[in-house]
């Protein structure tokens, strides 16, 4: 029965998405009982900023080396080594030998690399600690230092888990896949409730490591049944692995100047008032929330197929469209719900405790103005994945460093005057920015993408939000007179009642507008094959997606 799970593979792009978003909805939901742990015992102070601000070179190491090998180059590489998708265990080892021997090239490069780095990692942190967070005092600096050494393990396992994840993605087996980031919140929340009280604040971070190994273990089942085969050596005149190299550099770049956004955002918290840097993180993970159920799950869901259908521009145009619309049809009301719920999201998540009033209306403005930028943040994974498909990463950096370059002006300037909702819009500013570039980078490389068809389609779901928000406004007002707003249940209720009613709204009016999307999701409801992306991923009948 297990090896039946951990080896089924998903068929279709909406099959798979939903898959994907299903699970990172538990994860999301796990994120969000983590962060209300960590509000009601710390609160927005000293001891979280340190928590945080610790993640943050762990995290840059983790990006650069990890994330830009794989992101950019493993998986259209490594599917073009697979001669058959069908086989599993022994017959596709034998079959795919040179595909395995690809990841275990760019596994055993990984590891050293990794390894070397944490190690300098874990020396140096307190010179990196000083750099990173010049407004933190002695006794913040020094715990900063103590947990930063500590994470520093982190990459090493989410290295293995990457590159097991690449495997997975490649064969459409996103059960394992999808489950690693529920395993580590897991790992991160017994940090938070247990391994704190036994040894302090250091717990939260071996709580940490405890999550990245458990994100790497849950793969290997569904690795190894595909075929997965590790051997120790590394062909640097290997073709593929010179293309991952290749690919990787740009990607690398890409994700440095990202890392830099965040890094700054880091250094500015630093000399904000106490709590800046956990408020931000707080507000971030809530606006993440929509973006990795809907953005992410779908951009993961396609790149396979988009990968696949290279070369073949109506083809990946016509997924990429039906795949743009489907997640602006869950994000766009996402964004109206996050805006108009905003408040009484926050007092019931982190409002108990030590997270006092001060800091929910700071998270409160803080999340208001990510939200902004909502629709580019959840469209910009699939569109950097098109260029990807294309095994162009250059494009994506050069207008990721534009949007960077600005959000990094902004945030000097509109944290001075604003506080850490000024870090939020200047980043709601410069995503929105990247986004209209790429998508005139896509126009240009691609040719039309029927805008006006996709246009008709926000039209249609703008107003069905719009309307929704108006009557969650209207709810609010007529569920506030029967509940006590100063309890926790009340506030519950009228968020949910509120939220409910709108969603309600939501569906029903894009269904009297017909929108194609409202009948793809009733037809999955009915667990459905949609035939028209079996007709799009089928191209190879050799090849079962």
């Amino acid at each position: 029965m297990l090896k039946k799970i951990f080896s089924k593979s998903t068929k279709t792009i909406s099959a798979a998405a939903i898959l994907v978003a299903s699970f990172s909805v538990l994860s999301r939901f796990l994120g969000i009982i983590r962060d209300k742990i960590l509000a009601s015992e710390f609160g927005a102070d000293v001891i979280l900023d340190a928590y945080f601000a610790a993640f943050r070179v762990p995290d840059l190491l983790f990006n650069l080396i990890v994330l830009g090998a794989l992101s950019a180059g493993f998986i259209p590489v490594f599917t073009k080594y697979i001669k058959d998708f069908s086989l599993s265990g022994k017959d596709s080892r034998d079959k795919n030998k040179e595909a395995w021997l690809l990841s275990s090239y760019v596994l055993n490069l990984l590891m050293i690399s990794l390894v070397l780095v944490s190690i300098l990692g874990m020396i140096f942190a307190n010179y990196l600690v000083d750099i990173l967070v010049p407004g933190f005092g002695p006794e913040q600096r020094d715990l900063t230092v103590t947990l930063t050494r500590i994470m520093f393990l982190s990459p090493i396992f989410l290295g293995i888990s990457s590159v097991l994840s690449g495997v997975l993605q490649s064969y459409k087996r996103f059960f394992a896949y999808s489950l690693a980031p529920i395993l580590y919140n897991l790992g991160i929340i017994l940090g938070a409730v247990y391994f704190s009280k036994v040894l302090g604040p250091v717990g939260l971070a071996w709580g940490v490591i405890l999550g990245a190994f458990l994100h790497m273990i849950i793969q290997v089942p569904s690795a190894l049944i595909s075929g997965f085969t590790w051997q120790l050596r590394i062909d640097f005149e290997n073709s593929g692995l010179r293309k991952i190299l290749k690919m990787m550099i740009p990607r690398t770049l890409t994700l440095a100047i990202s890392q830099i956004n965040l890094l700054v955002v880091t250094v500015i918290s630093s000399t904000l008032i106490a709590g800046s840097l956990a408020v931000f993180n707080f507000a971030n993970n809530l606006q993440s929330f929509p973006l990795g159920v809907f953005g992410v799950s779908f951009a993961i869901a396609a790149f396979p197929t988009l990968s696949r259908l290279s070369g073949q521009t109506e083809k990946i145009k016509k997924v990429f469209n039906k795949t743009f619309k489907q997640i602006l049809f869950f994000i766009i009301p996402s964004t109206v719900l996050l805006i108009t719920l905003r408040a009484q999201i926050i007092r019931v998540i982190l409002g108990a405790g030590k997270f006092d009033w001060q800091d929910t209306v700071l998270t409160i403005d803080t999340l208001g103005f990510f939200a902004l930028s909502l629709f580019a943040q959840a469209t910009l994974p699939l569109m950097v994945r098109m260029f990807y498909a294309h095994h162009d990463s250059k494009t994506p950096f050069f207008m990721g460093l534009i949007s960077v370059i600005v959000n990094v002006f902004l945030s000097f300037y509109l944290a001075s005057i604003m506080g850490v909702a000024g870090l939020a819009l200047s980043f709601s500013i410069s995503m929105i920015l990247n986004f209209f570039l790429l998508w005139i980078s896509l126009r240009i490389k691609l040719g039309s993408f029927k805008e006006m068809n996709i246009l008709t389609s926000i039209l249609k779901f703008s107003i069905a939000a719009i309307l929704a928000g108006l009557i969650v406004q209207i709810a609010k007002i007529v569920i506030w007179t029967f509940v006590d707003m100063t309890t926790f249940w009340g506030v519950f209720t009228q968020g949910l009642g509120a939220g409910i009613l709108g969603i309600i709204v939501y569906l029903v009016i894009v269904y009297l507008l017909k929108v194609e999307e409202i009948n793809i999701l009733l037809k999955r409801s009915k667990k459905r094959l949609n035939k028209e992306d079996l007709e799009i991923e089928n191209t190879d009948q050799n090849q079962q997606f």
